[in-house]
C-alpha cells in the first residue's frame, strides 16, 4: 500500500497494492498498522455506502462535532472528488484538491478531521464507500455549497444533479463567521 500525504496536510492519496489474476483482484483497503507507522493511528467505527447516478454532485460535507476523519474508495464507477481544507488555523486554509477515484485504479482518499468533501458521479453509476473515526452525528454535521465561488472546485459537471440539501447549503464566508468553525 502506497500512502502519500498531499500538498494540503492531513489528506492522503492512497494507491493500494493490486493482487490481480485471471480470477478477479485482492486489494488491501485498510491495514492500521501501515497507517499507525505513518502517524495516523485511526479507528474506523462506522462504513457507510453511497450510489449516485452520472451527473450527481454531492458536496461539499463535513462534521465538525465529533470532528470525522474520512476514507473514500470507489468500488463502483468513476468519480471526481474534492476536499477543501476549512482548518482556519492551517496553512492551506481554503485550498483545495481533486483526485479521480474508480472502480478501475482502486485508489482511496483520506481525509483528516477537517476536510469539507465532495464528489460528482462520472460513470452512469457510482458507489462510494465511506469508512468514518467517528459516528454520525446528524447535529454536528454542515456542508458548504458545492458552487461556492470563494471556494472555487473546477467541477467536471456544468449542469449537475444537486440535493435540496445541498443546493440550499451555506457560503464558506458564512461557514467561517460560525463559532463552531474553530473546532480544528
Amino acid at each position: 500500500m502506497n500512502i502519500k500525504e498531499t500538498d494540503l496536510k492531513g489528506l492522503y492519496g492512497i494507491e493500494p497494492k493490486v493482487y490481480e489474476d485471471f480470477r478477479g483482484f485482492f486489494i488491501e483497503v485498510y491495514r492500521k498498522d501501515v497507517f499507525k507507522d505513518l502517524g495516523l493511528d485511526l479507528n474506523f467505527v462506522q462504513n457507510n455506502q453511497s450510489r449516485s447516478k452520472k451527473g450527481v454532485i454531492r458536496a461539499l460535507h463535513f462534521q465538525y462535532d465529533p470532528p470525522i476523519g474520512k476514507l473514500m474508495r470507489v468500488t463502483l464507477g468513476e468519480a471526481y472528488v474534492a476536499a477543501v481544507d476549512i482548518r482556519k488555523n492551517s496553512p492551506t486554509f481554503g485550498k483545495w484538491l481533486s483526485f479521480n477515484l474508480s472502480d478501475h485504479n482502486k485508489k482511496m482518499l483520506y481525509a483528516s478531521p477537517g476536510f469539507a468533501i465532495g464528489f460528482c458521479a462520472l460513470s452512469d453509476i457510482m458507489d462510494m464507500q465511506y469508512k468514518f473515526t467517528a459516528l454520525y452525528n446528524s447535529k454536528g454535521e454542515s456542508n458548504i455549497r458545492w458552487d461556492d465561488s470563494d471556494v472555487g472546485i473546477d467541477w467536471p459537471e456544468k449542469n449537475p444533479i444537486v440535493s435540496e440539501r445541498d443546493r440550499g447549503a451555506q457560503s464558506f464566508k458564512e461557514w467561517l463567521e460560525k463559532p463552531e468553525s474553530n473546532v480544528w
